[in-house]
């Protein structure tokens, strides 16, 4: 594989497309909302408010730009009423509750919104019935795990030991069910409107802030001099910068709206077999370029996660032309610098956002 070739988003297929993003106030749906927003995308959000002050939606100071929608998407009618209104070209269905541990805590409202909220979504889309494009974004996390070194494939068994991700799982079979039954389908020879899936690995950059996430929590205890907590110091995960998979679902969405039923099927996002790696790992590696100290924390009651988890990319390598730009180094490097040039330098965090993309798409 030539790991110096990356394939790149079309500006000029994004430019004046109507684009809704929901959850365009999380971490992964500021970052895209910013990116579109960089093409000339008409680009419309539906999502909660955002969970902080400090969150990178607020950041960013993008909400001027969007048509902003505060929504839960468990609420159908007005899931519906938005999407007749908007009438997207394309849909990014992000809005989740994204967190493993959180999960646990709140596994009825992780599955109404994981599940019940990605059926509103495109019930919306089928009673809508202007052309669309839906990239509907699940996680790495789907796939039944069997603690083997292999990375799972697209055909592969889903399935999920904690609320999160068997919600993520179950979001997986209502996308394929309604992909079967009311979408995709021909009229006059075309079809009208096409989804897909896409299932990226962990995703890490500049601007997240949520809890029980290991960036963050290196990065708050960095902040105040404060030794790192390590819950799963032997976990290993295929850690990737957050435009590593946008860049992905981006092209996706191009090929898909171009050739709606041969890319209507899921695909895996995630970075070469050289960047999985231990938490551990990357404690170490975020250190080296902010100096700090950690400790494992040996807790026994923790709640469970996986222990090896591991993607296989060869489909999108070989059908989309995509792969990783960042070996685990500099993605690693990239996060931690953002945190950074805001904490020490007070760099906007629009600007470390745009220096990134502007670096990521350089070459």
């Amino acid at each position: 594989m030539n790991k110096n070739f990356i394939s790149k988003p079309d500006a000029s297929f994004w430019k004046g497309k109507n684009v809704l993003v929901t959850g365009h106030t999380g971490f992964k749906g500021s970052w895209l909302s910013l990116w579109l927003l960089k093409m000339n995308s008409i680009v419309s959000g539906i999502s909660l408010e955002p969970e902080y002050e400090y969150s990178l939606f607020n950041k960013l100071k993008i909400k001027k730009d969007i048509n902003h929608k505060i929504c839960d998407v468990r609420n159908k009618e007005q899931i519906k009423n938005h999407i007749r209104e908007i009438k997207p070209d394309i849909v990014f269905h992000l809005a989740a509750q994204p967190l493993v541990v959180k999960s646990y805590d709140n596994p009825v409202e992780t599955w109404e919104t994981n599940v019940l909220g990605t059926i509103n979504v495109l019930e919306a889309i089928r009673l809508n019935r202007n052309e669309c494009t839906g990239i509907f974004i699940t996680t790495d996390k789907v796939y039944k795990n069997n603690e083997w070194i292999y990375g799972y494939r697209e055909t592969d068994e889903l399935g999920g030991y904690d609320p999160y991700s068997s919600s993520k799982a179950a979001s997986e079979l209502a996308i394929a069910s309604w992909r079967a039954s009311f979408l995709n389908q021909k009229e006059n020879g075309e079809s009208l409107i096409s989804i897909t899936s896409a299932r990226a690995g962990n995703v890490i950059g500049g601007g997240d802030w949520s809890e029980n996430r290991i960036i963050p929590d290196i990065v708050r205890s960095l902040k105040i001099n404060e030794k790192i907590k390590i819950r799963n110091p032997s976990s290993t995960r295929p850690w990737q910068h957050v435009l590593e998979p946008l860049c992905g679902y981006l092209i996706l969405a191009e090929r898909l709206n171009h050739k709606k039923i041969e890319y209507s099927n899921p695909f895996n996002f995630g970075p070469f077999i050289d960047s999985n790696r231990t938490v551990k790992e990357l404690v170490d590696e975020s250190i080296k370029n902010w100096h700090g100290e950690y400790f494992i924390d040996n807790n026994q009651n923790k709640p469970h996660e996986a222990g090896v988890l591991s993607l296989s990319i060869e489909k999108a390598i070989k059908y989309l032309d995509w792969q990783p730009k960042w070996d685990f180094s500099s993605t690693i490097e990239k996060t931690i610098k953002w945190y950074k040039k805001v904490h020490f330098d007070s760099k906007s965090e629009i600007d470390c956002s745009l220096d990134d993309l502007n670096d990521f798409l350089e070459n």
